[in-house]
């Protein structure tokens, strides 16, 4: 795949895309989540949608963050609109975060203006700063370190000013760190059965499965056979994922 950055994000367009993705990837490998998150964004471009990645690095104040992400991702609008024909009519854009970026989307979709076809989140969590940031709880007690919006602040605004009706949240039933069952139920109270969840296999880190390189030798022998199945068994829960986030944008999806 041929990614392109444009306006500091990582872009890929298929031939004739038939929506865009935002991807906000997890705090502490979004910096090139182009990288990190190759084989799920990938197959969403091989499945027609056109995904911007926009990169960025974490801080406190992720109210920022979301507001400095939006605006990179409207500027890749615009320089795609001016060079690519596709760009010029209707594509619907869904917002895609794992972990820190889910908050992300939630905090971009309780902007004013904001239209998005929907939002998938996986494996969305909103700790508070002393249990996200290792070391934090050690700092001086008179000091108070801790994320804007907070934990309860997040809850509220979204609650009070979040318009993307059409969600899908994703979990794996390994993962320690995920609190995906209490923003769907707040999600269902308000858009009832816009709200989808889904769990699969996997934990934490499924979605940043990476390339697996197994070189067989001439003669298929029993470490080749090792090797493929390690290789399977790796990318299952992957797979799984990619599967289930295309039905869900696209339906028609040939897979």
């Amino acid at each position: 795949m041929n990614w392109k950055q444009i306006a500091g994000s990582w872009v890929v367009v298929p031939q004739r895309p038939i929506g865009i993705i935002h991807f906000l990837g997890g705090a502490f490998v979004a910096t090139a989540p182009h990288v990190t998150y190759r084989l799920l964004l990938e197959y969403l471009a091989e499945r027609g949608f056109a995904v911007v990645a926009t990169p960025f690095v974490n801080t406190l104040d992720h109210s920022a963050i979301a507001e400095e992400v939006l605006l990179n991702f409207e500027r890749v609008l615009v320089r795609l609109e001016d060079r690519e024909p596709a760009f010029k009519g209707y594509l619907p854009i869904y917002g895609l975060g794992h972990s820190m970026g889910c908050k992300l989307h939630l905090l971009i979709g309780c902007s004013e203006g904001v239209k998005r076809a929907g939002n998938i989140l996986i494996s969305f969590n909103n700790y508070a700063a002393k249990d996200a940031i290792p070391l934090v709880e050690q700092l001086n007690t008179a000091v108070n370190v801790e994320f804007t919006p907070s934990p309860t602040e997040t809850y509220n605004l979204v609650n009070e000013d979040y318009g993307v009706r059409r969600n899908l949240l994703v979990k794996f039933d390994n993962d320690t760190l995920d609190q995906s069952s209490d923003l769907t139920r707040l999600l269902q109270n308000r858009f009832k059965d816009m709200v989808t969840i889904q769990t699969f296999s996997g934990n934490h880190l499924t979605p940043l499965g990476q390339d697996f390189k197994w070189q067989a030798g001439q003669e298929f022998n029993p470490l080749d056979a090792l090797g493929q199945w390690f290789k399977q068994e790796v990318y299952r829960d992957l797979n799984q994922l990619k599967r289930s986030l295309v039905l869900w944008l696209n339906p028609l999806s040939p897979l």
